[in-house]
């Protein structure tokens, strides 16, 4: 049976057609968050708190990036442990990611016997993008101008007892209060909180005195006056508040390893869903805007490959491991 030229081109046509529209489905696929119409970036701690604000910056960025929407989705409770959990339990398709600093990811493991997780085998890391310092604050209401001003208040007005504020228990802001009590010989009490929003309030109302959390939890209220951040950790002054001291130049050494922020996601997630949030978290993170404020928030942003980031947590890990084990805290 003939077919005629017409009928041949008319084919020709419909095949093109369907390849051209199943490619573009294809691509789409991959591109368009991966399995849904909307991608989840869960966060650890409440909204208002310096991890919060990083995630919906980025989360903006993202969208633009990705070609769909990307939501933050706050999940708080014990020190990220729920968040944690939850991505633990969310299927492996891309659809679900979870930001974290070093707290939930490294030091929730060395200080809880069962977090209802392991990183290891339950997670697997996305890319990272920023380093950041912890800082110690003291509330406007004190009269200190200088961590030294602090210390000598502690000493005069609480008789060498005081209650510095925490994040979440545990963390590696409670262990740095052990060790400033133990170096000035101070009685300080770590008042734990569930995130740094509900503890800011609590500075900014002067209830508590003095609080411990990272860089971006206390930038904008200290660059209003509301609070003061007398020293920061890391191995140099930070370009947010170059006129802060860090705690090895007050005599204070050993806390020179950055933590960092990264993004993670389900173990089993596929390599190319993975690789590519990776690359569109690489060009958010490159576009001026996002850095200018990334960086205006105390973080040195810095895009970490899957492996790069990988290399960090542990090496950061053994260095906690150290520091825990030698401060005596038994895993609850």
């Amino acid at each position: 049976m003939s077919i005629s030229r017409r009928g041949l081109l008319s084919r020709f046509s419909r095949l093109s057609r369907v390849t051209l529209a199943l490619g573009a489905t294809l691509a789409f696929g991959v591109a368009s968050a991966q399995t849904g119409k909307t991608v989840k970036l869960m966060v650890g701690f409440p909204p208002g708190g310096g991890t919060d604000a990083i995630a919906r910056i980025l989360a903006d960025r993202l969208k633009d990036e990705l070609g769909v929407a990307v939501v933050v989705e706050n999940k708080p409770g014990a020190g990220g442990q729920i968040a944690a959990q939850a991505l633990k339990a969310a299927p492996a398709d891309g659809s679900t990611y979870f930001l974290s600093h070093d707290h939930t990811i490294t030091i929730l493991p060395l200080v809880t016997k069962n977090p209802g997780f392991a990183p290891a085998t339950d997670f697997v890391p996305v890319a990272g993008f920023a380093t950041f310092v912890n800082a110690f604050a003291v509330s406007g209401g004190t009269p200190a101008r200088s961590f030294n001003d602090y210390v000598a208040w502690v000493k005069d007005q609480g008789k060498g007892k005081g209650a510095v504020g925490i994040p979440a228990p545990a963390s590696t802001p409670e262990f740095l209060v052990k060790v400033i009590g133990e170096k000035y010989k101070l009685d300080l009490v770590s008042a734990p909180y569930r995130g740094s929003a509900p503890m800011m309030a609590d500075m900014l109302g002067n209830q508590i005195a003095a609080g411990v959390a990272s860089v971006p939890d206390f930038i904008e209220n200290h660059k209003a006056g509301k609070v003061r951040v007398v020293a920061v950790l890391g191995d140099k002054r930070q370009a947010a508040m170059p006129e802060v001291p860090t705690f090895a130049e007050l005599g204070l050494a050993g806390f020179e390893d950055m933590p960092f922020y990264g993004i993670f996601a389900p173990a089993g997630t596929p390599k190319a869903t993975l690789d590519q949030f990776s690359a569109a978290l690489a060009k958010a993170i490159a576009v001026p805007d996002v850095r200018d404020k990334l960086t205006a928030m105390g973080l040195t942003v810095g895009f970490m490959s899957q492996q790069q980031l990988a290399s960090r947590e542990q090496a950061y890990g053994q260095t906690w491991a150290r520091i825990i084990k030698s401060s005596g805290f038994q895993p609850q």
